[in-house]
């Protein structure tokens, strides 16, 4: 067995980390470009990236024009219609802590869907696991829930709707991942997403967002420069990779950690003290993502 660390045991934890500074980069790139306006550069500058990386790696491209039909497809659920409308939801006014609990539904809306398409089934201590992160979510985020008054509630209600399906976008995104595209070079497949993405972003920008404005500067650039090299290529990577890896609801399951995650990032970027419920139901979290995930060792027959 080789020394060091494996790419397979850090990339859960990495993974959760970039992904979480999403929530972070989103608050300052609405304050520069409307959401669309900002995710059309970012695809595009993220497809060429990855484009230019499958050229120098030499990378393959898929052979069939259903393979190309399926990367760009699956582009359109993972990222197109779920940044953009979890994006677009948080500039009408979705307070980032319901935004964070309807992310953390995913892992129940995968492995319900995944029971029913792709014949994956939980284990035991899988569905314990889900129930008791779900559980902990609710505690860490709840009291601000409870903050939030009726006629706020009813005001985002169209944002709202669409936070939900821009989740249930990505679930349909992650299954259809695993079910279409379990075989060749991720590069290739990824510059693809993007493609489909983009062509599905740009025509909505055009329409909601009409001028397409973007306020250049320092801020606007640095934020760009992470939402395409720490976000699109980085986390996508490591999510294409878990979702090769290993069950779709346990790839999913990490969607847990994301909301405390963002609280923590919060916390150090904008001085907000995390409560005690706030840290109980971490701890909670972190304990229902390792029973999903935990895989039992292999018993050696003697």
């Amino acid at each position: 067995m080789a020394n060091g660390i494996k790419l397979e045991t850090v990339a859960p934890a990495l993974f959760v980390l970039l992904w979480s500074t999403g929530w972070i980069v989103a608050k300052y790139a609405n304050d520069y470009a409307g959401p669309l306006t900002f995710l059309t550069w970012r695809f595009a500058i993220a497809a060429l990236a990855f484009a230019i990386i499958a050229v120098i790696m030499s990378a393959k491209w898929p052979t069939t024009r259903a393979g190309w039909l399926h990367a760009i497809i699956s582009g359109l659920f993972l990222h197109a219609i779920y940044l953009g409308g979890v994006w677009w939801a948080i500039k009408q006014g979705v307070p980032a802590s319901i935004s964070g609990l309807l992310a953390a539904l995913q892992p129940l809306m995968t492995a319900m869907i995944a029971f029913w398409i792709i014949k994956e089934r939980l284990t035991i201590r899988q569905r314990m696991g889900i129930a008791v992160g779900l559980i902990g979510l609710l505690i860490a985020i709840g009291p601000r829930l409870l903050s939030l008054d009726t006629d706020a509630l009813l005001t985002a209600s169209v944002p709202l709707i669409i936070n939900v399906i821009a989740m249930a976008s990505v679930t349909c995104g992650t299954i259809y991942q695993k079910r279409f595209l379990q075989e060749g070079d991720l590069i290739p497949v990824a510059t693809l997403q993007y493609v489909g993405a983009f062509i599905f972003i740009a025509p909505a920008a055009m329409i909601l967002e009409p001028s397409l404005a973007f306020d250049l500067n320092i801020h606007s650039i640095l934020a760009m420069i992470w939402s395409v090299f720490g976000l699109s290529l980085g986390a996508i990577l490591l999510l294409l990779y878990l979702i090769r890896r290993g069950q779709v609801s346990r790839a999913a399951s990490l969607i847990y950690l994301v909301p405390p995650a963002v609280g923590i990032e919060a916390w150090i970027l904008f001085g907000e003290t995390p409560t005690i419920p706030f840290i109980i139901g971490t701890l909670i979290v972190v304990a229902g993502v390792w029973l999903v995930n935990h895989k039992r060792p292999v018993q050696k027959s003697t």
